[in-house]
């Protein structure tokens, strides 16, 4: 490294009364360690992480790590350290909240590498990392060969550090009743506060990923009034639709990550035999999402299974393992893409959350989009009424373990990383009619009215048809009339990152795009939240 030749020189320079300071006894008793270790490896990439250990007897309040990779190994995407590059030299340094180490303290940050090589050459605050005061030494690997199946890791955070996720579904069929277009993203200044897109659904059949609607998603023809940068589509431009629409917006927008969706409620079906030859389904996936036709708009993969190895619109009977099985296959054929899933918040005991190896599946995945909303509607049509979406339980809840806490703290002890969960929020609401009660726990006689289907109604609507009258468990409800409604306002939501935060989550997601205000009122208020100091 050439930077430790000018600093070896520069040492020799150093005056001998500057010489008695660096030898002053709380410094001489600063001492440190670094090892590294790949957490996972997934063939054309590997995670990594560095973990430094105050070793003296007074405390740290800064770190700074270098090394060297071979050429043909980098770092891509990290988290818990700012990282730089120079040439094959890499330089990590703390974050404003983890630098103090006390004596015997450490600290881990990670990162997903590509390449086969190891670190060497390793400095920890200009020290050796192996503790040993001498000049530049190899970092010590646990692990030089590592498991291919490792335990569960810290795991990849691609958000930037001090920033998190604010992902929103946009839903392909939303271009026809609710004329809802990716320009809409720009006109409502949600563009400017998403950090990902997850476009959905593609189907899952055969053992395959599919595209659902190609009209919609690659034809459909856009006037210059609707279209994101304000040119329209001509009859013979290769793409066109909402791909051609997205990639108008990154390029607008270049801070935006658009993965692919498939599954869903709808779709999940196929899923249980796809796993069968889970090898097959990833290379399927893999070249529909890259395919040279939509080349630039997709970002990764999101597996929006419902549910493995339990009941949604279907019952799976596939195993615990097989979301896990899915979820390796995709990381080994995506590499460094990213790879999420959308999963269960039946926080129940013996409840979906339990069916099924989470966290096993976690090492292999950038995150979970925890849909910790729908726990109560309509479906009971006589009530009780319930909040669909309750941060926490409150006394009276038909079903212990449905509301978010319970999901999150679940998986958290099961073993999934916090960051690298999601927090679930609708831009919708759930009710019912023929309710005279206005506290939840009354009677009902069925599913509200809504404007797509009964029992449910969008946010954007809900504001004006029925006001919130009350909040409960971190959420809001209203009774207007015979009707009964629960949803998030933008102050619920507020109150929701908060608890994100707290939790060392990594961000928020929402279903979906169109149920927002024109001036997006509910993603302000996640924006607002996640970024509040």
């Amino acid at each position: 490294m050439t930077r430790k030749v000018l600093a070896a020189s520069a040492a020799l320079l150093i005056p001998i009364g500057g010489m008695v300071a660096l030898a002053s006894p709380a410094q001489a008793a600063e001492k440190a360690t670094a090892t590294f270790q790949k957490t996972s490896d997934w063939g054309s990439g590997f995670g990594g992480q560095w973990t430094i250990k105050n070793t003296g007897d007074t405390t740290l309040t800064s770190w700074k790590l270098e090394w060297d990779f071979p050429s043909g190994t980098g770092v891509g995407s990290h988290w818990d350290a700012k990282v730089t590059k120079d040439g094959n030299s890499y330089t990590a340094v703390n974050l404003a909240w983890n630098g103090t180490l006390t004596p015997g303290a450490s600290v881990s940050f990670g990162f997903n590498g590509t390449g086969p090589g190891s670190p060497s050459g390793c400095l920890i605050n200009g020290a050796a990392c192996d503790g040993s005061g001498g000049g530049p030494g190899p970092g010590p690997d646990p692990d030089p060969d590592p498991d291919p199946d490792p335990d569960p890791d810290p795991g990849p955070n691609p958000n930037p550090p001090g920033d998190h996720i604010n992902l929103g579904y946009f839903t392909e069929w939303g271009v026809y009743g609710r004329n809802f277009h990716v320009k809409n993203l720009v006109s409502n200044g949600s563009a400017e506060k998403l950090t990902h897109i997850n476009y959905s659904f593609g189907n899952v059949q055969n053992g395959k990923c599919l595209l659902d609607d190609a009209y919609a998603a690659t034809d459909k023809a856009y006037s210059a009034a609707e279209s994101v940068d304000g040119k329209a589509d001509t009859w013979d431009q290769p793409l066109r639709g909402n791909f051609n629409q997205l990639l108008k917006l990154k390029k607008m927008y270049p801070h935006i990550k658009v993965l692919w969706s498939f599954g869903g409620w709808t779709y999940s079906g196929g899923f249980g035999d796809a796993v069968k030859n889970a090898d097959a389904f990833a290379k399927s996936c893999h070249d529909l999402v890259n395919d040279p036709r939509w080349a630039g708009v997709f970002d990764g993969i999101d597996l929006d299974w419902e549910y493995p190895n339990a009941c949604g619109e279907t019952c799976d009977t596939s195993g615990p393992k097989a979301f896990e099985t899915m979820m390796r296959a995709m990381r080994a054929k995506f590499g460094n893409k990213l790879v999420t899933a959308a999963i269960t918040a039946d926080g129940s005991t013996g409840g979906k959350i339990d069916a099924t190896d989470y966290a096993g599946a976690a090492r292999y995945s950038d995150w979970y989009n925890v849909m910790t909303y729908d726990f109560f509607g309509a479906w009971a049509k006589t009530g009780p009424t319930a909040p669909h979406s309750a941060l926490r339980g409150y006394d009276g809840i038909p079903q212990q373990g449905f509301h978010s806490d319970a999901a999150i703290q679940k998986l958290k002890t099961q073993g999934v990383p916090a960051h690298k969960l999601l927090l679930g929020i609708g831009f919708y609401g759930r009710g019912w009619t023929g309710v005279t009660q206005s506290a939840p726990g009354g009677t009902a006689t069925g599913a509200a009215p809504g404007t797509y289907e009964a029992g449910i109604e969008d946010y954007k609507v809900l504001k004006g048809k029925c006001p919130a009258t009350g909040t409960i468990a971190g959420t809001a409800y209203a009774h207007c009339g015979n009707e009964w409604w629960s949803y998030d306002t933008p102050q619920t939501i507020l109150g929701k990152m908060s608890y994100a935060k707290q939790q060392g989550l990594g961000g928020a997601f929402f279903w979906e795009t169109s149920g927002d205000t024109s001036n997006g009122e509910l993603i302000t208020a996640i924006h607002n939240g996640l970024n509040a100091s």
